[in-house]
């Protein structure tokens, strides 16, 4: 069996992580897998899972939608077909799908959801009204519709895009990481180490990651130290409007932000099954994050960590009760990882992607 998995870029992020653990696990199990992707655009980074693997470029590719260089993408996706003749094509997030799936394939497609755009403040008002006729169009051509959370898929199901049969949710695989002391951890990214609680936030710094309602959180809590990792569009200006209790630390390991952290902090204000937030919990760390997307499926309310809404002073709020809660916070932290580890194993994801292709063939 021969899949060819398509994605406009594999910028730093979980749904890079996705795409490499499925080229390096599904050979294994028999399934030869070939990952085509453009190339990351402007202040973004390249996941450095993508290094591990072989990758078939598309030079016309990315993100942003140009009817001309989106043409190209697709002549040059012919070729790469005809070259690969695969049995199964597997596009991932919304530019990959469209290029694909414009134009009728002789092959069985399926399309993952690792997200979706219709709460993305970068796609609102007519820009979604436009986004969902596309995606109701693009459902009818592929055999599966794949999403990371279920809620996802509800979502979508509300908006008449694809039809209940053709849905399926797979959560990721995730490894936990070896995060690292916190001493160390301090020095690496530069930090004083002034007894003073640490909340760490690490996403792309840009719109839909909210940054700036991390900034305001902050602002309500003088006396916590607050550590913003990422690199994006808003970088320069979070970096300027910062408050004195904020580092802005650019790109970082994940591994050192979690290691520097008491709490981890999400302001998404749109998530499909967040990976970051997954190793956090893996890593003994409670989360506190908004209501959006399938967050819900990853934390546990009152649990595993605190879901609140988007009021600053309310986030502020769950995270200073934390704080003030070392026993509270410690346990939250425990059933984080056995609940991380319950759900979003590797070996699930595998044999979940196994089970689909066989379906289909």
């Amino acid at each position: 069996m021969r899949v060819l998995h398509v994605i406009a870029r594999l910028n730093v992020g979980g749904t890079a992580r996705y795409i490499t653990q499925l080229a390096n696990e599904l050979p294994r199990h028999g399934i030869e897998t070939f990952v085509a992707t453009g190339f990351v655009q402007g202040a973004e980074v390249e996941d450095e899972s993508a290094q591990s693997i072989d990758l078939i470029r598309i030079k016309s590719m990315g993100r942003s939608i140009r009817p001309i260089k989106d043409h190209l993408a697709r002549m040059q996706l012919d070729k790469i077909i005809a070259q690969v003749k695969p049995d199964i094509i597997h596009t991932h997030t919304f530019k990959a799908g469209y290029v694909i799936r414009m134009k009728k394939q002789p092959v069985p497609v399926i399309h993952t959801f690792h997200g979706h755009l219709l709460d993305d403040p970068e796609f609102s008002g007519f820009k979604s009204k436009v986004i969902i006729e596309v995606e109701r169009m693009l459902a009818k051509k592929s055999v599966k519709l794949v999403t990371v959370g279920r809620r996802v898929a509800d979502e979508l199901l509300e908006q008449r895009i694809g039809t209940k049969d053709q849905y399926l949710s797979i959560p990721p695989g995730v490894v936990a990481l070896n995060v690292t002391p916190k001493e160390q951890a301090l020095l690496n990214l530069n930090l004083p180490d002034d007894g003073k609680p640490i909340v760490g936030w690490i996403a792309r710094v840009t719109g839909v990651k909210n940054p700036m309602l991390a900034l305001e959180v902050a602002d309500a809590m003088p006396d916590t130290h607050f550590v913003l990792a990422g690199g994006g569009d808003l970088l320069e200006k979070v970096k300027a409007v910062a408050p004195s209790n904020v580092s802005v630390v650019g790109w970082a390991k994940a591994e050192d932000v979690f290691g520097a952290s008491e709490i981890i902090l999400s302001t998404s204000q749109n998530e499909g099954m967040p990976i970051a937030l997954i190793e956090a919990q893996l890593a003994g760390k409670p989360v506190v994050a908004i209501n959006v997307g399938s967050i819900s499926e990853v934390i546990e309310d009152g649990s595993s960590g605190i879901i609140t809404c988007e009021n600053p002073i309310h986030i502020a709020g769950a995270i200073q009760r934390l704080l003030l809660d070392e026993a509270k916070m410690s346990h939250f932290g425990d059933t984080a990882k056995v609940i991380a580890k319950e759900r979003f194993s590797v070996e699930r994801l595998i044999s979940s992607h196994i089970r689909l292709y066989k379906s289909i063939l």
